[in-house]
């Protein structure tokens, strides 16, 4: 059972701040975890043989005006692992997938005629809905650990259907206009970060309205990304 706290009361302001409370979560997660996320193995959140499965293998994608690359194919133990963050709350399971991110951005910034000087990572935002069930935001914990100043620069203009079991010119119209950037860019050279690229049409809308915005956009990064259909 959850109680909602008047803001001003004096139990709220007794609440761990939010990193404090995400760390006892991870803590908790580790602790408890009956199961392996990959492969149901008892006794550990994530096992040897499943976490050696999330070596990073770069996907590239998208094109000239907007490459994308995510670490990792969205498959087997990633997609798993993905699932178990994002409908369990297994939030200690975003350390060994800090690699594939890693190696998603070191791969763009080293394509060429891509700016290798990044200023900013700017996460994709986290709906309201999908915050208050999970009550953390993706994006934005990967963004943090990028070793780029995150800036959470992004925000719905409206309300968008949950993107799932749409297909790719349905997820265009459903995303189209649908985000604002909340800071001027002054030509600040940012990227993008989502946790997982499907059709490319939320980093595609990010891109529309940060460039908008005046900012520059080197492109899309995300720690996995869906097998292309042919």
């Amino acid at each position: 059972m959850s109680i909602d706290l008047p803001p001003g009361s004096r139990l709220a302001r007794l609440r761990p701040p939010d990193g404090v409370r995400r760390l006892l979560r991870e803590v908790a997660d580790f602790a408890f975890a009956s199961v392996c996320a990959g492969c149901g193995l008892a006794g550990t959140a994530l096992c040897a043989a499943c976490e050696a499965q999330l070596v990073p293998g770069v996907v590239r994608s998208g094109s000239e005006a907007l490459p994308l690359r995510a670490g990792l194919v969205f498959d087997g133990v990633a997609a798993a692992v993905l699932r178990a963050i994002k409908e369990d709350g297994q939030t200690s399971l975003i350390r060994p997938l800090r690699p594939a991110l890693a190696a998603a951005v070191r791969d763009l910034r080293s394509t060429e005629d891509r700016p290798s000087r990044i200023d900013v990572v700017v996460p994709v935002p986290t709906s309201r809905a999908s915050f208050r069930r999970r009550g953390f935001r993706l994006p934005g914990i990967l963004a943090r650990g990028t070793g780029i100043p995150p800036l959470a620069a992004l925000a719905y203009a409206r309300r968008v259907q949950d993107q799932r079991g749409l297909g790719v010119d349905e997820r265009r119209r459903n995303l189209a206009e649908g985000l604002i950037a909340t800071h001027r860019g002054d030509g600040a050279t940012a990227l993008i970060v989502d946790d997982v690229i499907t059709t490319g049409a939320t980093c595609a809308e990010a891109a529309r309205a940060l460039r908008a915005a005046g900012f520059r956009v080197a492109g899309a990064v995300a720690v996995a990304a869906t097998r292309r259909r042919a």
